[in-house]
């Protein structure tokens, strides 16, 4: 039986792979921050108290060690990080600390007690920040434009040099937009699938986003993790994209999923004065600034070319999906009913 550690289990990535490799027979340790947060996620997926769960802290380095020779890992997934990208410009330091050498912290402590270990770092297509509207392949320059990506690019690049001078086994799994009913409230497409849902049930009047026009490649993340188990499964590491290799903007994916939950909507206005509005002409979406970052990045679509040649995995669910999966999810849990994961 293979064992597997996976860092920040309890959030949408983690869980979905826990339940991956439960079903594959593995013994899987889940290493998080103390606390409950995120343990409703392994309940929706019928896992709870499956996975045995580990205290790990990235900013501590006893608690990678302990947890590292506890588990005695065949394999490593870290997708422990600070993950929001607009809270990284006002809290870079802390960012930087957890993304960035909190990694180096991390592989220095697989180097030292579980080398044979094969590893797998989570990155970002917020690496490629603003290198053009073009596909992205692993060839593609990096140019970030948050605190947040220029932590992960020292996540990805440190990744590589364990990899090219320690000898590791590690690989970077280059992650396009993946989104799910598991996804946090926090990011967007969640929270407008559980908005959509609680307007069509009378519960909330509207919600508020920011950039309607970014473009982003979105994916389902039940999907991805299957992926990321195959990188470790390979003869050699190496670096991957997964992406679906299709764009589309924030507008459109709000416009599926309130027609999803029944209500479509009519733009009007532009920029900050635009606004989403239902058949009966009142306003269910609308724009702040609040929620603009302060350098984005206009358009991320990725090409996963390599994973599929390589790894013979490719996206199947497709962008016009994505939304009403949210949503009827959603609807189900306002509802009290099992939701589907």
């Amino acid at each position: 039986m293979k064992k597997a550690l996976i860092t920040g289990y309890r959030g949408q990535d983690g869980a979905y792979l826990s339940r991956l490799l439960l079903e594959k027979g593995y013994e899987v340790y889940g290493a998080d921050r103390a606390g409950d947060a995120g343990l409703w996620r392994l309940r929706e997926l019928g896992i709870e108290g499956k996975v045995k769960d580990l205290p790990l802290d990235l900013l501590e380095q006893g608690s990678i060690m302990d947890a590292l020779e506890k588990a005695q890992p065949d394999e490593i997934y870290n997708f422990a990080a600070q993950s929001f990208v607009l809270m990284s410009f006002s809290q870079p330091v802390l960012t930087a600390e957890i993304n960035a050498v909190g990694v180096a912290r991390l592989l220095e402590a697989v180097r030292k007690t579980a080398p044979k270990a094969r590893f797998f770092q989570a990155s970002t297509a917020e690496l490629f920040g603003s290198t053009g509207s073009a596909q992205k392949n692993e060839t593609t320059d990096f140019y970030p434009k948050s605190p947040y990506a220029v932590s992960k690019l020292y996540a990805h690049w440190i990744t590589v040099n364990f990899r090219q001078a320690q000898g590791l086994y590690a690989c970077n799994g280059i992650l396009f937009n993946h989104e799910s009913p598991l996804r946090g409230e926090e990011f967007v497409t969640r929270k407008i699938a559980a908005a959509a849902a609680r307007i069509k049930k009378g519960l909330q009047e509207k919600v508020t986003v920011g950039n309607l026009d970014a473009l982003r490649d979105w994916g389902y993340a039940r999907e991805y993790v299957e992926g990321m188990w195959r990188m470790l499964q390979q003869e050699k590491p190496d670096d991957y994209i997964l992406a679906t290799g299709e764009v589309h903007p924030v507008r459109e994916f709000v416009g599926r999923a309130f027609e999803a939950a029944g209500l479509p909507l009519d733009w009007k206005g532009k920029g900050l004065d635009e606004k989403g509005c239902d058949a009966s002409g009142a306003v269910r979406v609308e724009v702040s600034k609040e929620f603009y970052r302060p350098a984005d990045v206009k358009e991320l679509v990725g090409d996963a070319s390599k994973a599929r040649r390589v790894l013979g995995w490719e996206a199947k669910t497709k962008f016009g999906e994505l939304a009403p999966i949210m949503v009827d999810a959603e609807m189900k849990r306002l509802e009290g009913a099992k939701v589907e994961l």
